[in-house]
Parts: structure tokens; sequence; C-alpha cells
């Protein structure tokens, strides 16, 4: 007897009991659906778990208020319920790739990435959606019968196309990899599971997109208020924001800066997401799509910002860019983790046994040795890497 309470979904969205399956067959769970026990493997991987220590603009010791991964992720969950649940979608499929989105970042950001791929250059790269995969599906050695999660198909498709397509019908990368070509891990696991890389994925995971989209640009607000890289004030020079805050200062025109920022960050979430169900639910309608199959196959997302609102929020991404992620206190920051992230990938090549349980036997392929360095720092909180710099270099660049 199943203990779950089924919820009447729409015909457009991903049916957990028509699940294509996982790439190791397994028994179905009494109390949980396929999409439930994703989400729950994702909650109790380790990957997961030092998400808590890695940080995106703010290293550790800046505050305790600032997001870190952990939390953003926690709040990316929340929005992707929210509109799953207002579209009739799975929330638990939405979720669990909400959950997932950020498995593969490094410490310290896109700084830590940034090095990282230029490092790995000559090694195929790096990238977080492909290294996100690369630990669901092998790197966590945390089941008997398996490496990885065991992933149902409709995750690991949503966890690497979120986004959108990756390749055209001919295989032509699209997008962000036309240049350098598709991960090599992605297109790997691709020949043993095949994803559909030149297919939108689920509604859910189009929701779990832009659920990231609308947390980042909620609290990013708020830690730059925080952390004093502008003023609220500040925030008029975007008209979206303008616009909430005149509506804020009419209903409690003496409210003290804190709280103002509170009252800004809700409201940007609130017209975000009705905006993003609003227009979904006009394209859901326009294309009228029978089943999830047709909402892959569609020309266009149907998880999408109106057009009022997508300039807007454009607008309000390239304030932040300006005025938080290139603020001269962030980019000490930035060129201090880069440093680090840089010192340890050379010293692990020319010494790898310095990596916890590598070993003393040094692999004869360069290339395999890098991928198993990229894994290793790829893999590190922000406070295991200052750790690791402290011991093996004698001086560490301050990151304050």
């Amino acid at each position: 007897m199943l203990f779950h309470r089924e919820r009447p979904l729409s015909p457009f969205a991903v049916d957990h009991r028509q699940s294509r399956g996982r790439l190791l067959a397994e028994s179905a769970s009494p109390t949980r659906t396929e999409f439930q026990r994703d989400r729950d493997r994702i909650i109790h991987s380790n990957a997961f778990r030092r998400l808590k220590h890695k940080t995106q603009v703010f290293v550790e010791h800046e505050g305790d208020h600032y997001r870190t991964r952990l939390t953003h992720t926690i709040e990316v969950g929340q929005i992707a319920r929210a509109i799953s649940r207002t579209l009739g979608l799975d929330e638990d499929l939405a979720e669990a790739l909400a959950l997932a989105h950020d498995l593969g970042h490094t410490p310290f950001g896109h700084a830590g990435e940034d090095v990282l791929d230029r490092m790995m250059k000559d090694f195929g790269g790096f990238d977080h959606n492909a290294q996100a995969l690369r630990i669901v599906t092998r790197l966590e050695h945390r089941y008997a019968a398996f490496d990885g999660l065991n992933l149902t198909w409709e995750t690991l498709e949503g966890l690497v196309k979120h986004n959108g397509p990756l390749a055209a019908p001919d295989g032509a990368p699209l997008e962000r990899y036309r240049e350098h070509g598709i991960p090599g891990a992605i297109l790997e696991f691709d020949q043993r599971f095949p994803l559909d890389l030149s297919s939108f994925a689920s509604a859910e995971a189009q929701v779990a997109a832009i659920a990231d989209d609308i947390a980042y640009n909620a609290h990013d607000i708020d830690d730059a208020l925080r952390a004093g890289l502008f003023h609220w004030k500040d925030l008029r020079d975007v008209p979206f924001i303008a616009a909430l805050i005149y509506e804020i200062d009419r209903l409690w025109p003496d409210l003290d800066p804190d709280r103002k920022a509170h009252e800004i960050m809700r409201r940007v979430i609130t017209r975000l997401v009705e905006d993003v169900g609003a227009e979904s639910e006009r394209r859901i309608i326009a294309l009228n799509p029978r089943n999830a199959a047709e909402i892959r196959q569609a020309e266009a997302p149907v998880i999408a910002f109106s057009e009022a609102m997508a300039p807007a929020e454009k607008e309000l991404k390239a304030f932040l860019f300006e005025r938080m992620y290139r603020h001269p206190r962030v980019n000490t920051l930035r060129v201090a983790a880069a440093e680090i992230i840089e010192n340890l990938f050379c010293r692990y090549m020319a010494t790898p046994y310095e990596m916890h349980e590598f070993g003393q036997q040094r692999p004869n392929d360069e290339a395999h040795l890098a991928r198993r360095v990229a894994d290793y720092i790829a893999g590190m909180t922000d406070r295991f890497a200052i750790q690791e710099h402290q011991r093996l270099f004698d001086q560490t660049p301050p990151l304050r």
C-alpha cells in the first residue's frame, strides 16, 4: 500500500508513474514516489551538505546572515514548489532539481569555477552543470549497489537541460557550449543513458531554473544592502524596484532600513513569481500540450517571464552585476580566491599524494589526473580550501 498522497496534476506535468526509470533498475518504494526518492537522496548526499560552507559572493567569515549555497538552494526549492503548485506540476521533481542545481559549484562561487575551467582547458574544461552530473552519477559513494545516486531519467534530464537544449537536432552544440563543445561528462553519460540533449527539459526543470533566477535577484539585493555595497536609495535607479520602494514608502514612510530591505526583497519575489505564473499559463494555453513530451518538443520554453517583466528583470541583473558582483570589495575577494584555487591545482598536479586518500600511485594519464584534481577541488568548501592552502603554502591570500 502506498502511503504517499497522490495529487491531481496537469496533463503536461511529468507523471512519476510513467518515469523512464533509473540507469540501474530498483524496486519501487511503498512510501515515496520516484521523484520523492530522488529528492531525499540529494538531501542526504555529501555534496548537498557541503553547500552550507560554499558561498557565492561573500566568504564564510563575512557574517552569519549572508546566503551560502545551501540557504540559496533552500530558497530556490521553496520558490520552485510554489510555482509548480500554481501550474499543477510535480512539486517533488521541481524541488529535487532545485536542490541539486548547485551541487557542481566550486568553492568561492564563479571565481573558483573560472579558474578551474582555465586550468582544465587542455583536459576538457570545467563546467558546474557537468560536474553536478558527475557527482550524482559517479562521485557520491554511499550506496552498496552503485556509484552516484542512481536518480531517475527525469531528474538527470532536468539537471543537465534546465537552461534549455544543449544541442541542435544534428548534434551541433548550442548556446554556452557553442564555442568549446558539450562537456565530455555529459556526452559520455548520454551514451549510456540518452538524455535527449536536443529537446527542452520538462516544465518542472524549467521552473527550477527560473526559480534560481528569482532567488538570486531577491537575495542578492538583501546581501548587498547588508554588506553596505550600495544603499537602498540606489535601487531607485532600477524602475521595477523604484515602484516597489514607492509602494513601501507610501505604506510605511518611517520604516527602518533592515525592514525596508526585507520588504523590497519579498516584493521582488512575489512580483516575479506571480509574473512567471501568469506568463507560463498563457504559454501553456497557447501550446495546449497534451502531455509532458509536447512540453519537451516545444519550440520555446513554456516557463518564462512576460514580455513586460523580462526587460525589468534584466535591468535588475545588470544593476547587481555592476554594483555588487564587480564592486571593488568583491573583486578583491575574487582575486584572492582565484589565487588559492590556482595554487591548489598546480600543487596537486605536481604532488597528487597531497590530496587526502589519493594514495601514492600517480595516474599515467595526465588528463585523468587533472580531472581527479578538479573533482577534488570542486568538492571543497570555502573553509577547507583555505585550510588546505594554509597547510601547503607559507602564505595564503587574505579573504577580507
